[in-house]
């Protein structure tokens, strides 16, 4: 767990190329991590693998 006060958010990372090819529940690929507001006040964006379109996509930030 993060300190109080620290900075550090909870986000959630979700496949471009799924959400852009209308899969619905099955086939959304989405993992949790954590980031630190201060250094990267911006939308996350990390290359990850997708289990089932087989290969590493774009997975960006999204709001809960």
């Amino acid at each position: 767990m993060a300190k109080k006060g620290s900075g550090r958010v909870i986000i959630t990372l979700e496949c471009t190329e799924s959400r852009g090819a209308g899969v619905k529940v099955r086939g959304m690929s989405r993992y949790t991590t954590t980031k630190n507001k201060k250094n990267t006040p911006g939308r996350l964006e990390l290359m990850k693998y997708n289990p089932w379109l087989r290969k590493h996509t774009l997975h960006r930030e999204i709001k809960k």
